[in-house]
């Protein structure tokens, strides 16, 4: 006899909320607070459903439903789903569910609830600790139901990839357009410009003198707290528009090739599309410089000149070995003449000191060695009295405004001479690399010949040692030859910023001022108690006698 075996019929159960079933069998069943989270990432433009048609979509469906109330729509628009920090009206949901205002969540799939796992099963977890499924209508999972977790996990790593995905295209998207040359342009955070009709930057006269400002106050010996101090003195915004200007900014300003009419790309990278960390690439990726990408404010003279100034201060080695108030450890705007004035028997600098004799004070300027050591390493410097040394500056600055038509002339013959001599410089830096890049590949072929030959050694280190000299020679005359250069730019640089200086500036000052000697004097030897020779900024020199006391 056979038997037969009856399988039971599944049903499916809608799992019911703990939270609110029924206590009374006859008592009036509550209806379930149901609220919808919908968000529309605009990652993906191609979809159908748009962020007020979601809306109106969970609106109606839980109108709709006779047992269900409306306990509110969630929505986001625009925003990423790879982290719930940056989702005020999903942290707003959650914030309802933990308080037991909602009975269900409906959301159109496990991608719109979080892209992100962990962010995903963690809030699961809380809801369903309180009895509170979310319902992911897409992929038709109840998370109070046991068997779906597991799934969403799956899901979840899937959405999570698909936003991996996408962020790994939208940036090879823009490395694409940097290998181009299209430069993206952050106008809301770079003073002195602004998107023109074209669409590209255009000048902003009135910030471009802002700027033009901040590049000559810091190369004119100005640090940048003081220049910090003077914007905000004169009630001048920052580029975000604050009244208070950050030294972080004026930092990042000074450095900024935008300026100059270029842009350097990719000086940083995003390291995870989750959470969005972002760090400076230092040639982990590739970066790309476009020159004459737009009309510069600043030219690359004056650029170029600052960021050896920047490099300069940074670089500054300690001159005082005593830990005092004034040691030169470190750059100092307070005094432009404690980076000018020096010894003109050790070549020490001169630091300021205040001299107490008496019950009076009185100002004055010693060599460091002399104040440190005694006389040790320097016998004969003298000690010079502030007011003496600024009223002899002084007048060397009226002398120079008396020539300063002579002096502009000759200026501008000795730019015109640097000019020149680069121009008719013949010698050729292309075909001498070319020659020494051909010496390396001949190199590489006897490396690679003496493995097999049966020729003595002696043969190939004759060889090797031939055009090792050679190359060592042509290396030599290029980098004697890009120094030259440098130097040549370097001077003509600096002609340019004095012209400038001396067009701009009256030095029939009655008065001594910082940023006058800033910006025109190099050096200044104390020759003796009684005389001085001052440097300017062309290398003229004049000595000046210094008044009596």
């Amino acid at each position: 006899m056979q038997t037969q075996t009856i399988m039971p019929v599944q049903k499916r159960v809608d799992v019911i909320p703990a939270n609110i079933l029924l206590t009374k069998p006859n008592a009036r069943k509550r209806k379930l607070r149901v609220a919808a989270y919908c968000r529309v990432s605009t990652e993906q433009e191609e979809q159908q459903s748009s962020y007020a048609a979601q809306i109106a979509y969970y609106t109606d469906k839980i109108s709709k439903n006779k047992d269900w109330e409306l306990a509110g729509i969630f929505a986001d628009e625009g925003i990423t789903g790879t982290s719930a920090k940056k989702r005020t009206e999903f942290l707003k949901l959650m914030s309802l569910c933990e308080k037991g205002k909602v009975d269900m969540v409906l959301t159109k799939s496990v991608s719109r609830f979080s892209r992100n796992t962990l962010d995903a099963i963690g809030y699961i977890r809380k809801l369903k600790a309180k009895g509170i499924p979310i319902i992911f209508e897409k992929e038709g999972i109840n998370t109070m139901e046991m068997a779906s977790e597991m799934a969403l996990c799956f899901l979840s790593g899937f959405a999570q990839a698909e936003s991996e995905s996408i962020s790994r295209n939208v940036t090879w998207g823009k490395r694409q357009s940097f290998k181009s040359g299209k430069v993206p342009f952050q106008y809301s955070r770079i003073l002195g410009y602004e998107k023109g009709e074209d669409g590209q930057p255009k000048i902003v006269p009135e910030e471009a003198e802002i700027v033009k400002r901040i590049f000559r106050g810091y190369y004119s010996g100005a640090s940048v707290r003081k220049i910090k101090e003077s914007l905000e003195a004169d009630e001048i915004l920052s580029p975000t528009g604050k009244q208070e200007w950050s030294v972080g900014v004026l930092q990042y300003m000074l450095r900024n090739e935008r300026y100059i009419g270029d842009a350097l790309l990719q000086k940083t990278y995003v390291v995870d599309c989750l959470t969005k960390e972002t760090r400076k690439n230092n040639g982990e990726i590739p970066q790309y410089y476009v020159t004459g990408n737009h009309e510069p404010i600043i030219s690359k003279d004056l650029f170029n000149l600052v960021q050896e100034e920047i490099a300069r201060r940074a670089g500054k080695r300690k001159v005082a070995k005593k830990a005092v108030k004034t040691e030169k450890g470190k750059y100092s705007s307070k005094y432009a003449l404690t980076e000018l004035l020096c010894c003109g028997e050790c070549g020490t600098q001169y630091r300021r000191v205040t001299w107490a004799r008496n019950g009076k004070k009185k100002l004055v300027w010693r060599c460091i060695n002399r104040l440190e050591y005694g006389t040790k390493y320097c016998k004969e410097s003298p000690t010079i009295e502030e007011s003496r040394l600024h009223q002899a500056i002084v007048t060397a600055l009226n002398r120079l405004d008396e020539d300063k038509a002579d002096v502009i002339e000759t200026l501008n013959a000795g730019l015109r001479l640097a000019i020149g001599s680069q121009e008719d410089d013949s010698f050729n830096e292309a075909a001498v690399q070319n020659r020494i890049a051909e010496l390396q590949s001949v190199m590489m072929d006897l490396v690679e010949l003496s493995s097999k030959s049966s020729a003595g050694a002696d043969y190939f280190d004759a060889k090797f040692e031939e055009i090792a000299a050679e190359i060592k020679v042509l290396q030599g005359q290029l980098g004697e030859h890009q120094e030259q250069t440098m130097l040549a730019q370097n001077t003509q640089a600096r002609i340019h910023e004095l012209l400038y200086t001396l067009e701009h500036i009256d030095l029939s000052v009655k008065e001594y001022r910082d940023d006058v000697v800033k910006g025109i004097i190099t050096k200044v030897v104390v020759l003796s108690a009684d005389r001085i020779r001052i440097t300017f900024d062309n290398n003229m020199e004049m000595e000046q006698e210094l008044p009596n006391e």
